[in-house]
């Protein structure tokens, strides 16, 4: 199993027969449950995720594992799908109706988070505990600092609103 989730994290092997079966082996059970979660139709989320797959293929060159994972990769696909198919719908008299907005704005929190939670990964853990304990946890940056054992200035947010570093704010900014 380590080497099928090694391989599809090259955008590379997206091209090959290897590379797209490892892909869906991996992510197509989570991107189906999301999708009949989204759209409520068995049938409707199936071809959701054979269309998010289809997609990745012919894209693969664009997937970059330093800006997100497959799997956030394929959420991203994934939920514009679900809106093409939603919008489809809704131009179809008698079929159910589209996906809810709330929804749709969900799918983007979910992914927004995922990117976050993938940029703190690589950040080290002294500065990912800052991170997190400033900017998620309301800390004051001298409390932080005293606690970690290091200057005040270091960990002080810059002058104006409370700004996630950089890492964090570039890589939701690509997604």
């Amino acid at each position: 199993m380590r080497v099928r989730l090694r391989l599809i994290e090259r955008h590379d092997d997206l091209g090959s027969d290897t590379g797209v079966r490892a892909a869906v082996q991996a992510h197509s059970g989570e991107l189906y449950g999301f999708a009949y979660r989204a759209l409520g139709d068995q049938g409707l989320a199936e071809d959701v995720v054979q269309e998010t797959f289809v997609r990745a293929w012919r894209a693969g060159h664009r997937f970059d594992p330093e800006i997100a994972s497959m799997r956030a990769w394929l959420f991203a696909i994934l939920r514009n799908v679900i809106i093409d198919a939603s919008r489809a719908r809704s131009v179809r008299p008698g079929v159910a109706p589209p996906v809810d907005v709330a929804i749709a704005d969900n799918i983007d929190e979910l992914l927004r988070s995922w990117v976050v939670e993938e940029a703190l990964r690589r950040l080290t853990e002294p500065h990912r505990r800052a991170v997190v304990e400033v900017y998620y946890r309301g800390r004051s940056a001298a409390e932080v600092a005293t606690e970690l054992g290091v200057p005040a200035a270091t960990i002080r947010p810059p002058a104006g609103p409370r700004r996630l570093p950089e890492e964090v704010t570039a890589a939701s900014r690509r997604m």
